[in-house]
């Protein structure tokens, strides 16, 4: 089994998280673990919107480069980056406990309306650049006005506090995982049955290339089964919709099968969810999909 990893991973506080949670993880099973920070397009390129930046992979393709160089041997992505066709040579091969799916829906204190949902006051501008996130919350509060918002989890939270916004959308793992204070803000935890997250929110991606037997055996003994079975339903949806993370999908299985699924045909689009329990994972997605597509054929 392999003795000495080098994982690729971004520099931002939460990747950087990431890598050395996993690096404790490693060194447990008796390696010495090196962490190398690769920037990304995603990283380097501030000042677009996600649909102005060319292609996919935003956050995983540089560091996907360096693992097919061997420059790395492991990549920790949050999975919900990734495509969902992954470069030739290289695989997923472990998934993580799932942390927290939901959404976290941070509110300056001044902004907050207790009789309106989700206690934020009426025609708030609300920071996020997800195209998921911009059209589920358009579908319950029409009133809002949705504004861009890049940027790191730190510089997000700057951005709210400075008053750009009067409220932003994060994934409630990356503050739970940072540790981050948020007192100062109404913190509104979204339920992921309503407002869907993400497929494979919340779960680390650990990706290495097909030909290193020493790593998938290293990767097999991390890898948590129940968590594999219900993201691979989510992404596989995302994968027959020929989606990236900048389609408006929500897909959110639970590990005791039940699945929520939010889609439009556009950003900004109107929303359609559906909910099911789970009882065959073959065929599953195929199934889903062909309702999402039969429900916006005119």
């Amino acid at each position: 089994m392999k003795k000495h990893v080098i994982i690729g991973s971004r520099g931002s506080d939460l990747a950087l998280w990431q890598a050395y949670f996993v690096k404790g993880e490693l060194e447990k099973r008796g390696c010495s673990v090196e962490i190398k920070i690769i920037v990304t397009q995603g990283d380097a390129i501030q000042h677009l919107s996600f649909d102005k930046l060319e292609g996919k992979g935003f956050f995983t393709k540089e560091i996907e480069d360096a693992l097919l160089s061997k420059a790395v041997d492991l990549a920790v992505h949050s999975h919900k980056d990734l495509e969902t066709n992954p470069p030739a040579g290289l695989k997923i091969a472990c998934v993580s406990a799932r942390a927290n799916p939901s959404d976290l829906l941070l509110i300056r204190k001044e902004s907050v309306d207790s009789t309106q949902k989700w206690n934020l006051k009426e025609g708030a501008i609300v920071g996020t650049s997800s195209a998921r996130r911009k059209t589920q919350f358009i579908h319950f509060r029409s009133d809002v006005t949705i504004n861009d918002l890049r940027g790191n989890v730190p510089t997000r939270i700057d951005k709210l506090r400075q008053g750009n916004y009067d409220a932003i959308i994060l994934a409630k793992a990356g503050i739970d995982r940072l540790e981050l204070d948020m007192s100062e803000f109404e913190c509104v935890e979204l339920d992921p049955t309503e407002f869907v997250p993400a497929p494979a929110q919340g779960v680390l991606g650990l990706q290495i290339r097909e030909d290193d037997a020493e790593m998938a055996e290293l990767m097999a003994s991390m890898n948590d089964a129940v968590v594999a079975k219900c993201i691979s339903l989510e992404r596989k949806i995302l994968n027959l919709l020929d989606g990236g993370c900048q389609l408006p999908l929500g897909a959110y299985c639970t590990e005791d099968h039940h699945l929520y699924v939010a889609f439009a045909a556009k950003t900004g689009g109107e929303s359609i969810f559906f909910d099911y329990k789970v009882t065959e994972f073959d065929g599953m997605a195929e199934k889903v999909v062909a309702e999402l597509k039969n429900a916006f054929v005119d």
